[in-house]
């Protein structure tokens, strides 16, 4: 059974209230929460409407501030310049699945530390640090590859979207056109009839 949402309200006076706990919380135990992996999620008391992401914001806004961010500002202008982009989806999702990634591969390290060391081994910072260094180039060429993969999937994207168009208005009749292009007299076909009111010599 999956566990039930921990729901926590915001108030007016932007005070969170933890109804698991029936007490008031800050910021800083909801980022205690993310990192629990506890399921949760955070409502306006009043209007019911879902601040979960607005939280979260504030959190990464807190740690950016903190001394050790985490995006550049170059990094940032990237972000913002896809907003109302045709591919803000796509750079939604592609930031997701790496990050994932990038999560999976923690996991699988620390895995391969228990297995060595015991259960109650961690993986620490320093060990975390020299894994990264070690996999550096191999992770730039992986890198590498996939954003070469993602340019030649959207060429191809863009030459089936070219091809679907000029299909679509090869499909209607234009005057003295054919298939979109003007017509050559002399490819027109000849008719297969006489007009009306002609006779045969």
């Amino acid at each position: 059974m999956a566990d039930q949402i921990r729901l926590i309200k915001k108030y007016p006076n932007r005070r969170l209230y933890d109804t698991q706990t029936s007490s008031y919380i800050t910021l800083s135990d909801v980022k205690e929460l993310v990192l629990e992996n506890a399921n949760f999620q955070v409502v306006d008391a009043k209007t019911g409407e879902d601040l979960t992401r607005n939280i979260l914001l504030q959190i990464i806004l807190e740690e950016e501030a903190g001394g050790a961010p985490m995006f550049t500002s170059d990094l940032l202008s990237q972000m913002i310049r896809f907003y109302g982009n045709a591919m803000q989806g796509m750079m939604g999702k592609y930031l997701e699945n790496n990050i994932k990634a990038f999560t999976d591969m923690q996991a699988k390290l620390q895995d391969q530390v228990r297995s060595v060391y015991g259960e109650n081994a961690t993986v620490s910072q320093d060990l975390w640090a020299q894994f990264l260094n070690f996999q550096g180039p191999a992770m730039q060429s992986m890198m590498g590859a996939y954003m070469e993969q993602s340019k030649k999937m959207y060429a191809q994207m863009q030459e089936q979207l070219d091809s679907q168009t000029r299909n679509l208005f090869s499909g209607f009749q234009f005057p003295n056109f054919v298939s979109g292009f003007p017509a050559d007299k002399k490819d027109q076909p000849a008719p297969t009839s006489e007009p009306p009111g002609t006779q045969n010599k």
